[in-house]
């Protein structure tokens, strides 16, 4: 290890959460940012809103207060069927919030060749302007809400996007956690987004987790939880709202929970090793809200289905009672086949809230939700009291956002908040920094041959469907052309038949270097996280009949960072722990010998690599 990394990572793994780091220089908040740091106390007239807005609330606005709708961040006329129906979930079922989505575009629903992809990213102004009509359309002011993982460009086109969160691990810098998320909330802000979902507490120690991945950390429990409580900091300081997710912890499960229901049978011991040290960081740190996860943990809860999201033992005794959490606690979405394939959007409504969630969220049928809850206070199966506590949080985090008094945002701002080289600039060292290099057995990393050189580039990806927004290799082909012209682009995937694979098999060794770009996946809903057999034996095969020749042969790997385990004859593998052109550009960097690796895996490859491992250039 370099001595940088080896002190933070010592550091975590001796004090727990509490870690210290070299600070960089970045710029300071500029005096126009469009929200002061969040605070913790109201003043006498945040104290007073919330007691006269609670004063005048009937059983409907208070049930109303506990879900969030969803839209997407799409062009919406006022006057549209879409937008009549936004405002009337708002005045007749008086939601308390929206969650904001990117876009998507129709597909045709098509056997044998479906790769049509149907996510695009939203458009700030369009998002901006949707959420200040539809805050002029509601008597209490609305609390936003949006997935910004990676910034906000993770669903908003033209904003700044930053590495996914192992890429952070990778790099071991809580300044530049704290330094993203900061940029993060003051863009999101800027578009009337109040609360970010993130940042991920889940610790990732599950080489086939196809949900998590690499949106944690990574592995090691006080590393994640130190990276958390920085990236929490950095959204307060923007004055954005935090939540932990996904509680009690998904990092350890094979299922995906947008298909399946994920059981985790550890005991309440290993839970409190693993699981939980993220979160009591992310709590001490000032966390303003927690996500439950769609997840059964017979150790917390023996219920025959009880998924933390439903669970009073788990979100009340564990959560509230044990570990003391005083913020927002809500529900991950529920449409998600964990709980929908199992209950009506009533019932899931009211045993989320009976558990003590505050807030529900994207539930398949507002409408029926919501009655099926007062219907269930009404009846006394749901204590007045308790709804009343929640809606009490829920007006109090919004006065805390200085909401009570301005709820709109400026248009004409917006620009000089979101976007820019600045925010560029952080984006781009952390993912330079994270790029690890996990073998160089030949010793070819940087690729040492001439301009002149003939290339060969083989695009591997694990599907070609849905790579809407992220097309793979079209950031690495033209920054491999700009140093060496005469590169031959070849793009494989499970559709590659038997001889397109002995074509490229065939021809490769007439190239003077071998570069690879493997694309896999770790995608919510898709099922999938492996390249077709076939294409594993070529990169194999290439690997050996390369062995005894002086030709290089180098692999760099985007997304899943435990691919690597499974063709372990590659002679030189970089990570880069994430997709999109930033990525791709600073593995070309990388590889060419322009800026220096020193990236640490976060998380451990068995049998293979320890986290911790990375070779220095």
């Amino acid at each position: 290890m370099t001595r940088p990394f080896r002190v933070w990572l010592t550091g975590v793994l001796l004090a727990g959460a509490t870690v210290v780091t070299a600070q960089r220089p970045f710029p300071a908040p500029t005096p126009t940012a469009p929200a002061a740091a969040l605070i913790d106390t109201l003043d006498r007239q945040g104290e007073r809103w919330v007691d006269e807005t609670f004063k005048r609330m009937t059983l409907d606005d208070k049930v109303g207060q506990l879900f969030m709708t969803s839209i997407d961040s799409m062009y919406l006329a006022s006057d549209t069927d879409r937008f009549d129906a936004l405002v009337e979930q708002i005045k007749t079922l008086k939601v308390g919030g929206i969650i904001a989505f990117g876009g998507s575009e129709r597909a045709p629903s098509v056997l044998l060749n479906n790769t049509y992809g149907t996510v695009t990213l939203g458009q700030p102004f369009a998002v901006a302007s949707t959420l200040n009509r539809l805050q002029d359309a509601s008597a209490i002011p609305l609390l936003n809400a949006a997935d910004f993982e990676t910034g906000v460009a993770f669903r908003i086109a033209g904003a700044t996007g930053f590495p996914r969160a192992m890429a952070f691990g990778a790099a071991g810098d809580e300044q530049l956690a704290f330094e993203a998320a900061r940029i993060t909330a003051r863009e999101g802000r800027a578009l009337g987004i109040h609360l970010n979902f993130a940042p991920v507490a889940d610790v990732n120690n599950n080489a086939r987790n196809p949900v998590i991945n690499t949106r944690a950390f990574g592995e090691v429990p006080a590393a994640v939880g130190a990276l958390n409580a920085a990236y929490i900091r950095g959204l307060k300081a923007g004055g954005m709202l935090s939540t932990l997710k996904h509680f009690p912890g998904h990092g350890d499960t094979d299922v995906d929970s947008h298909i399946g229901l994920p059981v985790i049978t550890h005991p309440r011991e290993r839970l409190d090793a693993i699981e939980l040290p993220s979160f009591r960081a992310g709590i001490a740190a000032g966390a303003d809200a927690i996500m439950t996860a769609h997840i059964q943990l017979p150790a917390l809860d023996s219920g025959e289905f009880s998924p933390a999201t439903l669970s009073r033992p788990i979100i009340t005794g564990l959560l509230r009672d044990e570990l003391k959490f005083p913020g927002l606690v809500v529900t991950d979405a529920m449409t998600m086949d964990a709980v929908s394939r199992r209950l009506t959007p009533g019932e899931a409504a009211v045993r989320a809230v009976q558990a003590g969630n505050d807030l529900i969220l994207q539930s398949p049928d507002d409408a029926q939700a919501i009655a099926a809850v007062k219907a269930a206070v009404t009846a006394g199966q749901i204590p007045v009291a308790q709804v009343d506590a929640s809606v009490r949080r829920i007006l109090r985090t919004k006065a805390r956002l200085g909401l009570h008094r301005s709820k709109r945002v400026s248009l004409d701002e917006l620009p000089a908040h979101v976007g820019g080289r600045e925010h560029a600039k952080v984006a781009r060292e952390v993912s330079q920094r994270s790029v690890t290099l996990l073998k160089d057995d030949r010793n070819q990393v940087p690729l040492r041959v001439p301009r002149e050189a003939a290339v060969l580039y083989l695009s591997v990806l694990d599907y070609p469907s849905g790579w809407r927004i992220a097309s793979p290799s079209r950031t690495v082909i033209p920054e491999l052309r700009q140093r060496w012209p005469s590169v031959t682009a070849i793009e494989l995937s499970d559709r590659a038949t038997p001889s397109e694979i002995d074509l490229v098999r065939a021809t490769a060794l007439r190239y003077d270097a071998i570069v690879v770009s493997v694309f896999v996946r770790a995608s919510s809903g898709s099922g999938r996280m492996d390249l077709a057999p076939a294409v594993s034996r070529l990169l194999q095969d290439l690997a050996r009949s390369t062995a005894n020749t002086p030709k290089p042969f180098v692999t760099m790997f985007f997304g899943n960072p435990y691919v690597p385990m499974f063709i372990p004859e590659l002679p030189a593998v970089l990570l880069t722990y994430d997709f999109y052109d930033l990525a791709e550009a600073s593995a070309v960097r990388a590889l060419a010998g322009e800026a220096s690796i020193g990236g640490r895996l976060p998380i451990t490859l068995p049998g293979f690599f320890d986290a911790g491992f990375g070779l220095v250039r």
